[in-house]
């Protein structure tokens, strides 16, 4: 057959026919894959570096999924390989929803973000009292810290470690300077109750993981039976190991009890993150302006801005936004808003620390052919 012939072919049946890719979609799709190559290459040769056991990462470029796998061992004693239906804890980023979360209470009208702490909770300290909610978000509120190197305050219960936070002085007045504490999640955990009637789980269970598809995410920590969760490990010496011991992958134990999962007690994987990150993107849990407002930097008492905006930290501006969630050493999410992109790593290695590459992971997608190549992946997908 002629070219020129076969060539009119081809466009007639991309024309009449909707379900055949247009004679460019070559060229993007190859641009595509390469950035989900270099992403493989990269993420293989990192986690044999760094020898990290396993990890999932998912891609999310102009509000589609474009990039998920799995990768090494959820378990390494038995063999267990990581699967995209792996759990991994996200601990501290988890104040990430919890953001959104407030921001969704402060868009029903049912929280005043400017508001001082004592509108919406009882018995608190006097010195707490005006504090506002924004400045738990943000941690900027000055108030001690319920947790200390060993866990709760006191080394007891719940109620004994509030007690004690409690007798405490403040550290700053509020809004002087950003100071991170745990405290500011548990507070925000009971506004989140009492603002919309039932606990602060099932309120994201509704709000957030059921209206963007994230089935596989559950709440708990090392101690709890929670299926197809990894196992979490460590490079650090052991108290009983002698100065010069060599390091060696052990166990990683974390507790993480309700009243602190407001600020790290969520378990769930890559792709249900990227699910989230779509259903952001596409203005499903939040409008537009609640989330800019949300990735606005807080302001502290000297005008200028502080470490973190809304339950999110700024992790850069330079050369655009880059705001995310960092948890555990372990797990992190970066969002570069003006890029349309978000690129989520979760391991099961302490001091893996991923948001220290997911950086280099968010270059190889900076080129427009990547862009206009991107197409959705449904949830669970291996690209």
């Amino acid at each position: 057959m002629p070219a020129r012939r076969h060539r009119f072919l081809l466009i007639f049946a991309a024309l009449i026919l909707p379900g055949l890719p247009p004679l460019h979609a070559a060229t993007t799709a190859t641009a595509w894959e390469e950035a989900n190559a270099r992403t493989r290459r990269f993420v293989q040769e990192t986690m044999q570096v760094q020898r990290i056991p396993g990890l999932q990462i998912a891609v999310v470029k102009d509000g589609r999924v474009v990039l998920s796998e799995a990768f090494g061992l959820a378990n390494v004693e038995n063999g267990v390989a990581t699967t995209p239906t792996t759990r991994f804890p996200l601990n501290s980023a988890t104040k990430s929803f919890t953001g959104v979360a407030m921001a969704q209470l402060a868009d029903a009208g049912r929280v005043d973000l400017e508001a001082p702490l004592s509108r919406y909770l009882d018995d608190l300290p006097d010195g707490w009292r005006s504090v506002r909610v924004r400045q738990l978000l943000a941690h900027t509120s000055g108030l001690p810290d319920i947790l200390d190197a060993r866990g709760l305050l006191g080394g007891g219960s719940e109620q004994d470690a509030w007690k004690a936070v409690a007798a405490l002085p403040v550290e700053a007045p509020a809004g002087q300077r950003f100071m991170y504490n745990q405290t500011n999640y548990v507070l925000l955990a009971r506004i989140i109750a009492g603002q919309s009637g039932m606990p602060y789980a099932q309120y994201l269970q509704q709000g957030q993981f059921a209206a963007a598809g994230m089935p596989r995410t559950t709440f708990g920590d090392s101690y709890d039976l929670v299926a197809g969760a990894a196992t979490m490990y460590s490079y650090a010496p052991r108290g009983t190991d002698p100065p010069d011991a060599a390091p060696r992958l052990s166990h990683w134990f974390y507790d993480m009890p309700p009243s602190l999962w407001a600020g790290g007690g969520i378990l769930t994987t890559a792709d249900d993150v990227a699910q989230w990150m779509v259903a952001l993107s596409q203005h499903r849990l939040l409008p537009r302006h609640s989330v800019a407002r949300m990735w606005r930097a807080e302001r502290l008492n000297d005008g200028t801005d502080g470490s973190w905006a809304a339950g999110w930290p700024v992790l850069g501006t330079v050369p655009d936004l880059q705001v995310g969630g960092v948890g555990g050493a372990r797990a992190a999410f970066i969002v570069y808003p003006e890029r349309q992109l978000a690129v989520i790593v979760l391991t099961n290695l302490v001091g893996a620390n991923p948001q220290r590459f997911i950086p280099a992971i968010a270059g190889f997608y900076a080129s427009p052919q990547v862009s206009r190549a991107a197409r959705p992946l449904p949830a669970g997908s291996r690209r």
